[in-house]
């Protein structure tokens, strides 16, 4: 199995260092970037595996702004990023969460934690489905999981890994409600200290994405989520 390369965006030298050193040390390939035109540049020219985002970078250019043109762009928008964020900032970590970031880890940190982070998020973006899945297709909308796509009447919708793999369990559970807390344990995983408020996070995104087939998945109060085409309702 080829090593995994992992591109480091922060601007502090020593901590830059620090994070080089540990993940050479855990069997990474590591490009460093102190600020978001090189991080861009480096992420076009090789896509790495996964970027390691710090939020406060100089320049005019912060982590949240790169995190956004990532997503953007169709050669990086399905490299997951976990973002480093200052200790207690509750808005950036939403913030990047809506921009489609897969986690976030707050400084100061712990090696060993972000070790551990860094190889569950890789584990679930690269577990591509291996059922044989036809999608979806309906309307104007059609889901292909082999082919990693959601179209529009054939405008791609640009969603990220996780949006995939959540659509992909409502698509496959069709007609049934899948609680926040199966979500969080399938899309994610057990290691994962996310909260539902992670899970409706990532559901709004994906609605604003699906634009007119947002009412297609229905929130059910107190509960979950469920996809229901509403030619299956009362259309």
């Amino acid at each position: 199995m080829s090593q995994k390369n992992i591109l480091v965006v922060e601007d502090n030298l020593e901590t830059r260092e620090l994070l080089s050193y540990n993940l050479k040390n855990a069997g990474y390939e590591v490009r460093t970037a102190g600020d978001g035109l090189r991080a861009l540049e480096l992420a076009s020219r090789a896509r790495p595996d996964l970027v390691l985002l710090d939020v406060m970078l100089p320049g005019g250019m912060d982590g949240l702004e790169i995190c956004r043109r990532l997503k953007q762009d169709e050669r990086t928008r399905s490299v997951p990023v976990i973002m480093l964020t200052a200790l207690g900032d509750e808005v950036d970590r939403i913030v990047g969460l809506e921009l489609g970031a897969e986690d976030y880890v707050p400084k100061p940190f712990s090696p060993r934690e972000l070790l551990l982070r860094i190889k569950a998020v890789l584990r679930r973006t690269a577990s591509a489905p291996e059922e044989a899945e036809a999608g979806f297709r309906e309307g104007g909308l059609a889901i292909d999981f082999e082919a990693h796509s959601v179209t529009i009447d054939g405008v791609d919708v640009g969603l990220t890994s996780t949006e995939h793999k959540i659509l992909r369990e409502l698509v496959r559970a069709k007609g049934r409600v899948l609680q926040r807390e199966r979500l969080l344990d399938t899309v994610w995983d057990t290691d994962f200290d996310g909260t539902s408020r992670t899970v409706d996070t990532h559901m709004r995104r994906l609605r604003g994405k699906l634009g007119a087939y947002a009412d297609w998945i229905e929130t059910v109060r107190g509960v979950g989520y469920r996809f229901k085409p509403l030619a299956e309702g009362a259309k």
